[in-house]
């Protein structure tokens, strides 16, 4: 596959039942962006193929926007919206330590609960977080991923609860930020924007959005 991976900006079809479906299910929307990669990649296909996705939402328009080592957007249901492709090489190259950015990411902030002494060995249950403590979730990651944020601004967004339950039930709650900050580390960047931060990351969560920031 290679080095760098693409990006593709979706503009949904609001009148595609595909969608319309898709929209309403998050395990439908997870398994309509994976046909848009390669088969045969295995037991863990989307962290082979790199994938990762996020639905930005206006009043006017839903833009799907998928990253992947590769995309075939042809693989997606007809009629599901208009595909633009680029990718991400550039962005990568023009990285640079003390470079300001402008970031969007949606994010499935959470902390595993800890257990009594006596239960050691087992693990507790995954939390959510929301308010200040989401955000200095976030601020950790964010230092972690080589970005000092400056500007932070939370939107909560609907939780997400797949149609088949997940063996615990379990609801993904879901923060989106949005702001400025100033690169650190480049390549540790670099590894995150690859990877995605966090959990949740078949729903929608951990694709993270880069731009430069205007000048002041």
């Amino acid at each position: 596959m290679n080095d760098e991976p693409v990006i593709a900006r979706i503009r949904l079809n609001p009148h595609s039942r595909d969608v319309q479906r898709d929209l309403r299910d998050a395990t439908e929307m997870h398994r309509t962006v994976m046909r848009m990669v390669p088969d045969g990649l295995g037991n863990s296909p989307r962290h082979q193929a790199g994938l990762l996705y996020r639905l930005d939402e206006t009043d006017t328009t839903s833009t799907l926007l998928v990253q992947a080592h590769r995309l075939d957007p042809d693989r997606l249901p007809a009629g599901y919206g208009q595909a633009d492709i680029k990718s991400l090489g550039p962005m990568f190259t023009a990285l640079r330590k003390g470079l300001a950015v402008r970031y969007r990411i949606v994010l499935n902030p959470a902390k595993r609960a800890r257990l009594p002494l006596e239960t050691r060995g087992k693990r507790g249950r995954i939390v959510p977080l929301s308010g200040a403590e989401a955000d200095q979730w976030w601020l950790r990651r964010a230092s972690d991923a080589g970005l000092q944020l400056h500007i932070l601004t939370p939107t909560n967004m609907p939780p997400i609860r797949p149609r088949r339950q997940d063996s615990d039930g379990m609801r993904h709650s879901l923060v989106r930020y949005d702001g400025t900050a100033t690169v650190t580390d480049p390549d540790a960047l670099h590894m995150a924007v690859l990877a995605g931060i966090g959990r949740g990351k078949p729903y929608g969560a951990g694709l993270l959005s880069l731009a430069p920031a205007p000048a002041a």
